[in-house]
């Protein structure tokens, strides 16, 4: 008999949310800070002239003060925007809050009337929300496949943050899974050594 993967993953969500929702508003304050000074200090957020970056709920790692300091550093900020019910996702040029709407799934999203929709991957970096990530830079997301479809295809640099105690050592993934390039916690910056890389090595 086969293993339930999708039950295994829902369990670990479950997990990951749970640990979230007991942090005190201090302690999820503390530990988002923690993981903007890293990002804000990295040399691949300054070397980026786009940064593509998600727009957190309040079970996820804080990015609206990294999207701030995004535009006050003359960075464009692109945010994603879900198409379609089949995993379809855009990302859109923001310059303000007054940018964006309600949109699928009650968050917010990029008003399609007024934003540009990105499409230049020069000198860009991806921000990933995840549940979790393991040591091989995999993720476990909300279930969706949104960004799983995205970033097969995107070909900048992809930073995944997290918090340290959402980190496992090893997540359940398919063979179309990709990995992200950095992970951030509060800890540290994590580079994901890639396969070729280690192949190189023997």
């Amino acid at each position: 008999m086969g293993v339930d993967i999708r039950g295994y993953k829902n369990k670990l969500r479950k997990k990951y949310r749970g640990y979230r929702e007991t942090l005190s508003p201090e302690e999820k304050r503390q530990l988002d800070d923690r993981i903007f000074d890293r990002l804000s200090e990295s040399s691949f957020l300054a070397r980026a002239d786009t940064v593509l970056c998600f727009v957190s709920t309040a079970v996820e790692v804080d990015t609206h003060r990294l999207i701030h300091y995004c535009w006050r550093n003359g960075k464009r900020v692109a945010v994603p925007r879900c198409l379609n019910d089949k995993g379809k996702m855009d990302f859109f040029l923001i310059t303000s809050w007054e940018d964006m709407e309600r949109g699928r799934f009650s968050l917010l999203e990029p008003n399609l009337s007024q934003c540009e929709k990105w499409v230049n991957t020069d000198r860009s970096v991806c921000i990933v929300p995840g549940f979790s990530f393991d040591h091989q830079g995999f993720r476990l997301g909300f279930g969706k496949g949104y960004y799983d479809r995205f970033l097969s295809s995107y070909q900048g640099v992809k930073i995944g943050i997290c918090y340290h105690k959402c980190i496992a050592y090893h997540l359940p993934k398919g063979r179309y899974d990709v990995p992200v390039d950095f992970l951030v916690t509060e800890k540290s910056i994590r580079k994901i050594k890639r396969t070729d890389e280690l192949e190189a090595r023997k």
